[in-house]
């Protein structure tokens, strides 16, 4: 053995209680790791030392050895280090820090794990490219789902919203009209190039190669105004476009990206044509003008197409603000700022024309002058006679199937009417110049509410040349001229003598239905009795009865003259000539009201306008209907045509929004026979040219044209009228007293048509007065150029009958001369005689004819009634409307020598030329 002695392994346990050394004690096993002291473990886990042990759990076990004790210790989930920590924790000995295991690295480590304090929060370069790259990636991703998912929407309602143009006949612009602003699309073909150019170099120079924006003008835009430079949107020509077309002009990001996405999709689809044009014909230039057509004629009254390019560089300024480069500014006058920018601007245009090479050199040192620019005019005015037209033609439009209601409202229209310009001047000087003469409101009262309507037309071919709607639209809406339902009175009267002459009168022996060859054709000469009051029959003789409308009783109907007047037997053309009430009268019965309602149709007027036409009202034939102006002047063209009809019209051609155009064609129709025709226009000469005829103050004042026409007053004196042509021109005149609204009627006056007693100062108002003083004062203006053309000679035509209580006159016997003795005859030189001659049988001498009750004797009983004839004064009333006219001075097929149901004679006797 060694001295030295082996050195014997150390005991675990013993050996450390017999070295003198106290041996550490051995962990505590596991318990429940939170338990507050004092708690009982919960069931199956060890109590901690000091806290009691429940029921059927162990308390805390004491380990004998090293061994049990590491063992306990790794059962407990921790190797040496922990079960110190837990026996240091248990003992309560000193904290200490576990250090965390390291874990797996994060995909995105941010903040950054590796560093400390504020530099975790700065991200790497690696984190800042890829960043910057997922975030490009999203938005093109973004971007290219935003763009496959838009669509060019339809315009909005303002971008299609237009205005209609109204011209006169003579091809100037009349008034714009319609729509919410004044516009007038054109097609590109119809804008100047040199407009184009101007827009395209001044605005947008890459507008032909860009694809709908442009990056580096929008750069640029920002770059400027980050200086403080001046504002730009750096907009394209395709972005302002679509602005105008497809959205509003909000200025949001929502907005501007919806614009950059629909001006790429727009300039990816359509051509730079389609978008040029669009940009210009919705664009604002300022004085309510919207497009460069209304814009053409705001500032140069030319439309668009005649531009020069000076004016086109001026209206490319107005595109960047009208506010600044109108040179006569908001106030209506010249504005020196405004104009000098404005020329400054202007120049700056054609150098950019001469910079991006659409303009020669030689061409711009052609341009050397500032356009003389056009003082602000009112872009949209229907006020005056204005606004009665254009209602006209839109009605006109309308009723005829050329434009739909909802389209002419969207506007966009340009309208070609038959309307002369210096014709409308002279119709409402005439009224105006009448008005100023005799009508006093302030003065009497039966002044108030009086008007007047008037209408022009010209025979043969149906065109409205002048109208006179009232006072002024819109003070004044009923136009007077077209539909204002005044009765016409004796101005009807002409179409019972032209059914007269045509149909003729029926057989009293036939029914009440009658062809035209059982019928009696009359001669104007035929004589029918014009006693005031007269009892009136039916066409076979028999009273007529009519229903009393107080009594509701039949009674019978006896006609009153005018002014209770009576002419005795008179010829249809002398009745006429006086406007004498009961020979019409019977003679409308004669024939028939519904005859005669045809061939008033057949004239020209509607027959909605008529009235109840049958043989129970026998003032049909006295015009108690309601045609209107227009009407009565289209009817009376017929006559002044010889029969021939042309339909009132008041439209030329109107130019479409997609550049069709329609186009009216005149065209006439024979209504009324040709010798029918000239007699009724002769026996309406007559009534001008008698010196007993209504209407001969205008041979009195020297018309100086031949002249065919008709007075009317009506029952009351409500309405007077005149009527009357020139083979060139028929014009319409009516007056009545109606108020415009219920509000205006004083204390006592009563809505509806009030009687014209005592206006103007006059015991009453006919025909023959104020309508007729119009008349004259428009005619002799109207007129002065034209040749005095004659009517067509009228033929003879029809029998002359002696009708309506008419007595026809003996036979004149005809003597025959004793044959002159021969001188070969030698007389006896003694007579022989002979049986004398018998007495002579007496014979009851031919009655005398019945003297007519005249006026001026005392003991004629002169009825008071006031009907109708019109002696100078007419009184009828008159009410028409229509739009026809003629070729006054043709002859339409004049029948020389026709005789209309032939053969009456001067003797034949009675109604039906019998004995």
């Amino acid at each position: 053995m060694s001295e030295h002695r082996r050195k014997p392994p150390q005991s675990r346990g013993r050996r450390a209680a017999s070295s003198g050394h106290r041996a550490e004690p051995p962990p505590a096993p596991p318990s429940a790791p939170d338990a507050p002291p004092g708690v009982p473990a919960p069931p199956g886990v060890p109590a901690p030392p000091g806290v009691p042990a429940p029921p059927g759990v162990p308390g805390p076990r004491a380990y004998g050895s090293r061994a049990e004790a590491r063992r306990a210790a790794q059962r407990g989930g921790g190797g040496r280090r922990r079960a110190a920590s837990a026996s240091e924790g248990a003992s309560g000995g000193g904290r200490r820090r576990r250090a965390e295991p390291r874990g797996r690295k994060r995909l995105i480590d941010y903040p950054r794990s590796d560093k400390r304090g504020a530099r975790r929060w700065v991200p790497s370069w690696k984190q800042v490219l890829g960043s910057a790259v997922a975030f490009f990636g999203l938005l093109v991703g973004l971007v290219g789902l935003a763009y496959a998912l838009t669509e060019i929407p339809d315009p909005n309602e303002l971008a299609q919203q237009q205005s209609n143009v109204y011209y006169w006949a003579d091809g100037e612009r009349m008034v714009v009209s319609g729509g919410e602003v004044n516009r007038q699309n054109i097609p590109y073909e119809d804008i100047p190039e040199a407009m184009r150019d101007s827009v395209v170099a001044a605005e947008n120079a890459t507008f032909w190669e860009d694809s709908g924006i442009d990056p580096m003008g929008i750069g640029r835009a920002v770059f400027n105004m980050a200086r403080g430079g001046d504002v730009q949107s750096g907009s394209t020509i395709t972005q302002q476009f679509v602005k105008n077309m497809y959205l509003t002009q909000d200025q949001t990001l929502e907005r501007k990206a919806r614009e950059l996405l629909l001006s790429i999709k727009v300039g990816a689809e359509r051509s730079k044509e389609y978008i040029l044009e669009g940009y210009l014909n919705t664009s604002y230039y300022g004085r309510g003008a919207h497009g460069i057509q209304a814009a053409a004629q705001a500032y140069f009254g030319v439309d668009a197409a005649d531009l020069d390019p000076s004016q086109c560089a001026f209206l490319t300024n107005l595109l960047k603000g009208p506010a600044l480069y109108d040179p006569y500014g908001a106030t209506g006058e010249i504005d020196e700022a405004n104009l000098e920018r404005a020329q400054e601007r202007w120049q700056y245009v054609l150098d950019r024309r001469l910079e991006v090479g659409n303009l020669s050199q030689a061409e711009y040192e052609e341009i050397n002058e500032f356009p003389e620019v056009r003082e602000p005019t009112p872009a949209m005015e229907k006020e005056g006679q204005i606004g009665y037209l254009t209602t006209l033609v839109d009605n006109y439009l309308i009723a005829n199937d050329i434009v739909s209601e909802e389209d002419l409202a969207k506007g966009g229209y340009q309208i070609h009417t038959t309307f002369d310009r210096q014709m409308m001047d002279q119709m409402e000087e005439a009224v105006t110049q009448v008005e100023e003469e005799y009508i006093d409101p302030e003065a009497r009262p039966e002044d108030r509410h009086v008007q007047f309507g008037a209408a022009s037309v010209v025979p043969g071919d149906g065109a409205i040349v002048a109208i006179y709607g009232g006072a002024g639209y819109p003070e004044h809406y009923v136009n007077n001229a077209d539909a204002p339902n005044a009765q016409v009175g004796s101005t009807f009267k002409p179409f019972v003598l032209a059914a007269a002459m045509q149909e003729g009168v029926r057989d009293p022996e036939g029914g009440p239905d009658q062809s035209r060859e059982d019928r009696v054709q009359l001669s104007p000469e035929s004589v029918y009795l014009s006693e005031d009051r007269l009892q009136i029959n039916k066409y076979n003789g028999d009273p007529l009865l009519v229903e009393d409308e107080e009594t509701g009783e039949d009674v019978e109907w006896f006609q009153a003259n005018f002014e209770g007047r009576s002419q005795g037997e008179v010829t249809l053309r002398e009745a006429m000539e006086v406007s004498a009430n009961t020979p019409f009268v019977q003679l409308g019965m004669d024939i028939g009201p519904s005859t005669v309602s045809q061939v008033a149709q057949d004239a020209g007027l509607l027959e909605s306008s008529l009235g109840p036409a049958d043989d129970s009202v026998p003032s049909f034939a006295l015009g108690v209907s309601t045609p209107g102006p227009i009407r009565m002047a289209t009817a009376y063209a017929t006559f002044a045509a010889s029969g021939e009809r042309a339909d009132p019209y008041s439209v030329v051609s109107v130019v479409k929004p997609d550049g069709s155009t329609w186009e009216h064609e005149s065209a006439t129709e024979r209504a009324i026979e040709a010798a029918v025709a000239d007699n009724v226009t002769d026996v309406l000469t007559d009534v001008v040219e008698s010196e007993q005829g209504s209407g001969h103050r205008i041979v009195e004042e020297g018309f100086d044209k031949p002249v065919a026409g008709k007075t009317g007053t009506t029952d009351d004196n409500k309405s007077a009228w005149f009527v009357g042509y020139t083979p060139h021109l028929s014009t319409s005149v009516g007056m009545w007293r109606i108020a415009d609204d219920a509000e205006d009627l004083a204390e006592g006056e009563e809505a509806g048509f009030m009687s014209m007693r005592g206006t103007a100062g006059m015991e009453r108002i006919n025909g023959s007065s104020l309508p007729l003083s119009v008349w004259l004062a428009f005619m002799q203006e109207a007129t002065a150029d034209d040749e005095p053309t004659e009517f067509p000679e009228p033929p003879e035509i029809g029998e002359t009958i002696w009708g309506g209580g008419a007595e026809s006159p003996p036979p004149v016997p005809t003597e025959t001369p004793d044959p002159e003795p021969t001188e070969e005859e030698q007389p006896d030189p003694e007579p022989t005689e002979t049986e004398p001659d018998p007495e002579p049988t007496e014979t009851e001498p031919d009655p005398e004819p019945t003297e007519p009750c005249q006026i001026w004797e005392p003991n004629c009983e002169t009825g008071g009634q006031d009907g109708g004839q019109d002696a100078g004064q007419d009184a009828g009333a008159d009410q028409g409307g229509g739009e026809n006219g003629g070729n006054v001075g043709t002859d339409q097929g004049q029948d020389a020598g026709q005789d209309n149901g032939g053969g009456g004679s001067e003797d034949s006797g009675s109604l039906w030329g019998q004995g």
